[in-house]
Formats: structure tokens, sequence, C-alpha cells
């Protein structure tokens, strides 16, 4: 075994790092009170190679491992989930799905685009009756010979008004059950498509979040990924990489929270001394580091499994299990700590611990996350 970073892992850690601190610091606070999509932080971070990084040189991607990438989430989910949320989303769903399962077509003209950052896309899988039990397709894809109709509604969308390029998980034969379901690429702008009202959100509110309308909106059979009735089966893979990526968000929220509280707990003094001093705060800040250590091992685990060829579906699941609960009750002391100012916007904790619920519910709640466990363990 070998636990530490190669000299690659570590520039690209400090890059991270550095954007983080210089970039998304200045004004996460007034993004997250007007709830403004990071426009300028996104184009920049695309400028960096955070928006295509485990895409093919070829595809105008940075070819990088998928370590490299939960090492970028962690450093930016420090500062704000609201920004990395939206490279996990570009990375895990969108841009990965496309190069692993897309024809040559369709890579050629999404993926150079999308992995620079010029455009972003989206993953549109929940619906109001389907989000953990996604077989329950509502939304409709019904086959018209050399294009489909598109009728239905997503919700919860990510980069839901900001996205060039969604990708559409609906029902084409529903006698077919899970088989019958099929993904494809539709573009903004497209006819009978509509873009619903910002959701109002506890957290990430820098991200925005939408309900999507599809009327009658006609997409090519070229736009379809894969073979007809394999868009459950996209859906699931893809969600199983995405679940590293939330995995890592969780674990740089929880960092962030404990620096924060470290750096606190050694300044605030009470009772004529240090409040890090007092067994009390000293005790919180060892559970702390101990969980996110835990934790980050169990991330970087998961990614090592994928870059390794072997399957992750129960290194991710566990992996976003644990990271996203070490995030709450992180978050949650790390206010505890701060006392009444960790209830003051200033000091960034409170939003941490707004923005660490989320992970526990995105891309496969916490229950789904342990049924993922449980089946795997008892094959």
């Amino acid at each position: 075994m070998d636990f530490k970073l190669t000299e690659e892992h570590l520039l690209i850690q400090e890059a991270a790092r550095d954007f983080a601190q210089n970039d998304l610091l200045p004004g996460v606070v007034e993004r997250d009170e007007e709830q403004r999509f990071p426009e300028a932080e996104v184009k920049k971070m695309g400028e960096l190679g955070f928006m295509g990084m485990m895409v093919a040189p070829e595809y105008g991607g940075s070819g990088l491992d998928t370590i490299s990438y939960v090492l970028v989430m962690e450093e930016l989910s420090k500062i704000d989930a609201s920004a990395s949320v939206i490279v996990s989303v570009n990375n895990s769903l969108v841009c990965w799905g496309l190069e692993t399962y897309g024809t040559q077509a369709q890579k050629e003209k999404y993926l150079h685009r999308l992995a620079s950052g010029e455009i972003i896309g989206a993953f549109c899988l929940s619906e109001p009756e389907a989000g953990s039990d996604a077989t329950s397709q509502k939304t409709t894809a019904l086959d018209k010979g050399d294009h489909y109709i598109l009728n239905g509604t997503k919700n919860w969308i990510t980069n839901g008004s900001s996205a060039d390029v969604y990708l559409v998980i609906a029902q084409t034969d529903k006698e077919k059950k899970h088989k019958g379901i099929n993904a494809l690429i539709v573009e903004k702008g497209a006819e009978g498509f509509e873009i619903g009202p910002k959701e109002n959100k506890l957290g990430i509110r820098g991200s925005d979040t939408h309900s999507l309308i599809f009327n009658d909106v006609k997409v090519p059979k070229e736009n379809r990924i894969g073979e007809d009735g394999f868009g459950f089966k996209f859906a699931m893979k893809t969600l199983a990489g995405g679940r590293i990526g939330i995995a890592a968000q969780a674990l740089g929220i929880a960092s962030g929270a404990y620096e924060l509280a470290l750096k606190y707990s050694k300044e605030r003094k009470a009772f004529g001394t240090e409040i890090a001093n007092h067994q009390a705060i000293a005790f919180k800040l060892a559970d702390m580091h101990t969980q996110i250590a835990a934790a980050r091992h169990l991330v970087l685990k998961a990614a090592w499994d994928k870059d390794n060829g072997h399957n992750y579906d129960l290194s991710g699941a566990m992996a976003k299990l644990y990271a996203s609960q070490v995030a709450m009750d992180t978050t949650v002391e790390a206010v505890q700590i701060h006392g009444g100012n960790g209830f003051v916007k200033d000091y960034h904790v409170e939003r941490l611990m707004r923005d660490a619920k989320i992970t526990q519910i995105y891309e496969g709640t916490s229950e789904i996350q342990k049924i993922v466990i449980s089946r795997s363990i008892l094959k």
C-alpha cells in the first residue's frame, strides 16, 4: 500500500486550493444570499481544466484520473459547494456518460465544448414521482421512426437553466419496464422545451436548480445514447461514478468546516484561555479530525477502484454514505464551536452546514446507499 499522493496529484490539489481561496472565496456569501450562479468562476474553472478533468485530451479534456478529480472536488467544496456541484455534474454525469457510452458523432459534437467549460451539461433523471425509484419514469419518449417525441417533467435538475446540453432519461416502452427506458440528448432552445422557476433551496443556493418541462419535443434518433432500452443502465452506471464526486464534495464541506473551527478555537478565548485548551472543544476537534480522515480514505479508495478498472458500486456507495454523514456531523459541531458567531453568515460555517444536508439526498439518498451496500455484501 502507498498512502502518498503523487507529485502531479499534489500540484493539482494546490492549483484547486489556490483557485478556491483566490476566486471562489471572495463573494461566496453574496452568491449564496442572492442565489447567484457563479458564471465567471465556472468559466475560469473551464480554463483551468476542472470542467472536463477525466475527458481524454482528444476531446478537449485534461485526461486526468479520478483521484485528481476528487482532490479538486474537495478543495472547491471547502469554500463553495455550489461551484463544486456544477463541476461534479459536468464531469461525472455528463462528460463521463457521453465519453463512455456516446457515439463518435455525439462526442465530437458535445464533448469538446463541455470539457472546456464553453458550455455545461445537466443530467435529468428525477421526476415528481420518480426520485429514488428511478424505474418509475413518467416522462415518455415515443418512437416515431427517425425521432422521438418527448413529453414529461423533470425536477431538482442541477444546472437547470445554465446548461446547454441535457441528458434526459425517458420511458419508451412501458411494458418492458426498466428495459424500455432511453437516454436522450436534448439541447436548450428545442421547441417545446421549457425551464421552470428556480427552486429556493436550503443550501447550495448558488447552484441553479429547476424543473424542466417537455411538451412534444422532437429528439432525433442520433441523439439517443446507446442501444434502444439502454437508458436505465446508463443512468445507474453514470450515477455510480457520480456518487464518488458527491462523496468528495461532502468530504470537502466537512474539511472546510473543520479548518474554520480549528482556526477559531485557537483564537477565541473563554475563561482565561483559548477555547482549544478546553477539553470539551479539544475532543470535538479530535472526533472531527478522525472522522474526516476515515471519510477521505473511503473516497480515495473508491476513486482508486474506478481508476484501476475495479467494480466501484460498493466502495462508491460506502464513501458517499459515510462522507455525507461526516459532513453533517462536522458542520453542526463547527457551528457549535463558533458559538453565537457560528450563526452569523460572515463566519461561513452556517452556510457549510446548510450545504452539507444535500449530500445525503442527491445522486442517491443515504437510504439508497444502504440498499446498494447491503445487496453487495449479501450476494
